[in-house]
């Protein structure tokens, strides 16, 4: 015999997952950290498996009122060098072809300087990006 809709079994209901940035942020705000697994710990085992080398640790997240669980990963999405920020007024050896008579008169026009001895041209790192040089600065 069915149940009558009034008398339905408690089943327990999960939160339906959040669709924006804002939603996120409101429904994990008040959220506590309980445990915080690396890839390698039972708990995350799992987890690893799926998501692999990217899967830096995994959180167990409690909201406030106790009521519900939230498990978080951490993942790596990109891996780059770090590149320092050259200082712009240090000044470089930049070549610059002999037969390109515009770029030279530019070049002075900014302050550049020619450099006999070594058949390059002396200028600021500001100077060899503003002229579209920075690729043909020359290594010491």
């Amino acid at each position: 015999m069915p149940t009558p809709p009034d008398r339905a079994p408690l089943l327990p209901t999960r939160r339906p997952a959040p669709r924006t940035a804002e939603d996120m942020e409101t429904v994990y705000a008040d959220t506590t950290i309980v445990k915080r697994l690396s890839a390698s710990q039972p708990g995350a085992i799992k987890l690893a498996r799926r998501y692999g080398d990217a899967l830096v640790c995994v959180r167990y997240r409690h909201d406030a009122q106790g009521g519900h669980r939230y498990t978080t990963v951490e993942l790596v999405v990109d891996e780059a060098p770090i590149v320092t920020r050259t200082d712009l007024d240090e000044w470089v050896m930049v070549h610059i072809d002999f037969n390109d008579i515009q770029r030279h008169k530019q070049a002075r026009e900014q302050g550049a300087r020619w450099d006999s001895k070594r058949c390059l041209w002396s200028m600021t790192r500001r100077t060899a990006k503003k002229l579209r040089l920075a690729g043909r600065i020359e290594r010491a």
